[in-house]
């Protein structure tokens, strides 16, 4: 078994959406594994707002999530799996349409679904677990549980994926993260404390936990006559640069630990921790070192600003330049859509794309297709520009659509992700 999760659990039921999404970012900063997010209302208003707010989610959290939900017909995982999810979660008393249960894990594999189970101490109905099996559930939630020989030789005989969700109240998290059987523990224990911590503590207790860890250590660096070693730190996302700072053996060894960007400040003579004041804290995605050993690399993502005058990066000032032409391929799609979101913000007399806006989806979706035939067409013809032109046009349309239905291209990107 690989790596064993922390997965943190959100109760969204009765929840707004923003304070679900915040706090999943959080967690997604702080260093869980995974998310599970729940809200099993039988109402279908409320499940589609659920879902509603799991796209939203995919698109501020970078770690896996799954969603527990009613399911009432094959869309409803259909949905669920299409907001980015990494699994759904069905709780075992609310199964009252095993058809659909059956066709979404034909439909999208067998490692698709888990069933949410009350153990009720030590696991007695394990003996449902082959019916289960038999429908596709791949895994079992389990919760309410009492360590026991009689629970693990019963999670053994279901030889099914585990995950324990657990307040951690009366069990301790290290006992439930080292039986063999089960694949993480999801809590919502560490809503307010240390996640990164409690990883450090399993490790150290020979749990397997997914930590930061070196592969050089410190004394390997090549450092300045004052010991330290200058870090050039950039956005993970965009590799925008945003400040050049110098770390200590002490900051270094602290950044591993806690996950958070953690310096030396020469001119105040101490640790310092990025954002300890500002509440701007870079979180680590990625440290590298160059060819000589002296000068680290570090993506993270930053909350805020980076430097101290409230600008996005230290970076700001021009000292000179010359004229060139800095089109991005990769993120003119991105400018586009802004433009275009914009127009439909602020609308503006005599644009075009205001037109398609004002006149609605069935226009957009005729100019689509006509934007789609003449690229057939002009695909026949040996001269390439006009299919240059032709594949621009239908683009642009492409994102008017967008735009109108509510998608941009993180949506785009993160369902190929998820086709790769």
């Amino acid at each position: 078994m690989s790596c064993k999760k922390l997965i943190a659990y959100i109760n969204a039921e009765n929840e707004f959406k923003g304070n679900i999404v915040r706090l999943a970012q959080k967690y997604n900063n702080e260093g869980a594994d995974e998310l599970f997010i729940y809200n099993y209302d039988k109402d279908d208003a409320a499940r589609e707002e659920f879902l509603s707010m799991a796209k939203e989610l995919s698109r501020n959290v970078d770690i896996p999530f799954m969603l527990g939900l009613y399911v009432k017909r094959f869309e409803d995982v259909k949905k669920a799996l299409y907001t980015g999810a990494s699994h759904v979660v069905v709780r075992e008393t609310l199964i009252d349409n095993e058809a659909a249960i059956k066709e979404a894990t034909q439909r999208f594999g067998e490692d698709k679904l888990y069933v949410e189970m009350d153990a009720e101490g030590d696991f007695k109905s394990v003996v449902n677990t082959k019916h289960l099996k038999k429908l596709g559930i791949y895994g079992m939630m389990l919760k309410h549980v009492t360590v026991s020989p009689k629970l693990l030789d019963n999670m053994k005989r279901s030889q099914m994926t585990i995950v324990i969700r657990d307040s951690l109240v009366r069990n301790d998290l290290a006992e439930l993260m080292s039986i063999e059987t089960v694949r993480g523990v999801a809590t919502n224990y560490f809503e307010n404390k240390h996640i990164m911590k409690a990883k450090y503590s399993l490790s150290e207790g020979g749990i397997d936990v997914e930590t930061f860890k070196s592969l050089l250590d410190f004394s390997d660096f090549k450092l300045n006559e004052d010991g330290m070693i200058p870090v050039i730190v950039q956005d993970y996302k965009t590799s925008e640069v945003l400040m050049l700072a110098y770390m200590n053996e002490e900051a270094f060894e602290n950044t591993i630990k806690t996950g958070r960007m953690t310096y030396w400040s020469r001119s105040r003579d101490e640790l310092w921790c990025k954002g300890d004041t500002s509440g701007h804290y870079q979180y680590v995605k990625s440290l590298t070192i160059d060819c000589d050993n002296d000068t680290l690399l570090a993506k993270v993502h930053q909350v805020g600003a980076a430097c101290h005058t409230g600008n996005r990066s230290c970076f700001f000032t021009t000292l000179f330049q010359k004229a060139y032409n800095d089109t991005n391929p990769l993120t003119v799609f991105q400018e586009v859509y802004r433009v275009i979101l914009d127009r439909k913000a602020h609308p503006k007399e005599g644009s075009y794309t205001n037109y398609l806006f004002e006149k609605g989806l069935d226009k957009i979706l005729k100019k689509c297709g006509e934007e789609a035939t003449e690229i057939v067409i002009a695909a026949k013809n040996p001269d390439s520009e006009e299919l240059k032109y032709e594949i621009s046009d239908f683009l642009y349309h492409m994102m008017v659509l967008m735009a109108e239905c509510g998608l941009d291209w993180e949506d785009i990107m993160r369902e190929l992700v998820n086709r790769r």
